[in-house]
């Protein structure tokens, strides 16, 4: 049989093509419908934040979910994944010491280093929170190497707000500014309300010597985007993620290109000023 990477060199370079057969350690129920699945494997890998990894369901399928768990997190990688078809609901079955095959990391990830010394300002929605929570708790992590770091989490109810442990932690932090909201008023919630283009733009955080990140349903992020660009941000300093776009994550397939790029190649993690080179496709 022919090694895999003779055949794919390219994709073998961003992620082994052959998975890893990992137990799962735990089905962690985040929000509704919405679960993380905690798995060790033989050989963890190393990768940054916003990369993702194909997890596979043996006799049902794989799909590529990003991996939610932070680099520095050594004890498994994690995926939260949304139930919504065939193979996430397989996931969803899942059970402590089931056997799942891994593929990761692949794709690029946010380049953080590169932000040291600067602000941050993080604006997620829903299950958007995924590539953001790696992020933000690498941001922490390393927390004397930025600047403030703000981070505006929403959801259109409080039972689609995922990360409920990481969230308590995040209200009591001193070094994070951290703003909640739902989409609209519900009975028995106090906190804040409003969609979170609006409670961006009423926090209005500074744009000087600041980057911007955001991750959400499509339409939180179109509306999003105009409100960093009226804060001031340009386009070089807006970044966001688009790993729903991806198929195989390898570039075999072909799926996901948005004009001469390819987002399991060329991102998942792109500026606004890439994307404003590429077709309106988004």
């Amino acid at each position: 049989m022919s090694d895999p990477s003779t055949l794919y060199p390219a994709a073998a370079a961003r992620g082994k093509l052959i998975p890893q057969v990992g137990r799962v350690l735990d089905v962690v129920p985040e929000a509704t419908d919405i679960v993380s699945i905690r798995v060790e494997l033989p050989e963890l890998p190393t990768f940054e934040p916003g990369q993702v990894g194909q997890l596979g369901i043996f006799g049902v399928g794989e799909a590529t979910f990003v991996i939610s768990s932070a680099p520095h997190e050594r004890e498994y990688i994690q995926f939260t994944v949304a139930k919504v078809g065939e193979v996430t609901q397989a996931i969803h079955d899942l059970s402590p010491g089931d056997a799942v095959g891994v593929r990761a990391p692949l794709g690029k990830g946010f380049l953080y280093r590169d932000w040291y010394g600067k602000n941050v300002v993080i604006a997620g929605g829903g299950i958007g929170m995924a590539p953001l929570r790696p992020l933000l708790l690498t941001l922490l992590n390393e927390r004397d190497k930025f600047g403030d770091v703000t981070l505006i989490y929403g959801a259109r109810t409080p039972e689609l707000l995922s990360y409920g442990a990481d969230r308590a932690d995040w209200t009591q932090r001193g070094d994070l500014d951290y703003v909640e909201t739902i989409d609209v008023p519900v009975d028995g919630w106090e906190g804040r309300t409003g969609f979170v283009p609006a409670v961006l733009g009423e926090v209005a955080p500074s744009a000087k010597n600041a980057v911007a990140v955001t991750c959400g349903p499509p339409i939180m992020i179109k509306f999003t985007l105009p409100v960093f660009e009226k804060l001031g941000f340009a386009p070089e300093n807006v970044v966001t993620t688009l790993e729903r776009r991806m198929k195989c994550g390898i570039g075999i397939c072909g799926r996901c290109n948005i004009g001469h790029k390819y987002v399991c190649v060329d991102g998942p993690v792109f500026t606004q000023a890439e994307l404003n080179e590429l077709p309106a496709e988004l």
